[in-house]
């Protein structure tokens, strides 16, 4: 069992984690509406590029590639009513930037044009690991 201290000092105070219970990816989700001006949502495909244009604009502040194409984005849903729901993970659980990270995340796709809602899911399963880095990321970081 997990004591309340050790719980309370492992979860990402920045995220709305509901009560106390043993953490779980249920417990880093944020969802908010977007923060876009007025626009008519876009069609899911073109909401879907526009999400992953913006999330090539966050780097990674320890390693100098965005974090699309680090692999940390695993899942982007999008549909035609404007809501993006995203799961994503960090190179490691114990990431000093994960609040702020996965925050940047929510809030720059909530400013996404056409956006309703987002829901962004912080999951560790699976683990990331350089597999999942993509063709670009791995000329960058010069392990072609």
């Amino acid at each position: 069992m997990i004591s309340r201290d050790l719980f309370e000092r492992r979860r990402l105070k920045v995220l709305n984690a509901p009560g106390p219970s043993i953490a779980s990816s249920s417990d880093y989700v944020l969802e908010d509406p977007a923060l876009a001006s007025e626009h008519s949502p876009l069609d899911a495909g073109t909401l879907r590029r526009e999400a992953i244009c913006t999330l090539r604009t966050i780097n990674d502040p320890e390693i100098p590639l965005n974090i699309y194409d680090l692999g940390l984005i695993y899942n982007i849903d999008t549909d035609d009513f404007g809501n993006i729901h995203v799961e994503m993970t960090l190179t490691s659980p114990g990431c000093p930037v994960a609040g702020v990270l996965v925050r940047q995340v929510h809030d720059n796709l909530r400013r996404v044009p056409g956006t309703t809602s987002v829901r962004t899911a912080l999951v560790w399963d699976p683990p990331w690991s350089k597999d999942r880095l993509t063709d670009a990321a791995r000329l960058a970081l010069d392990l072609l």
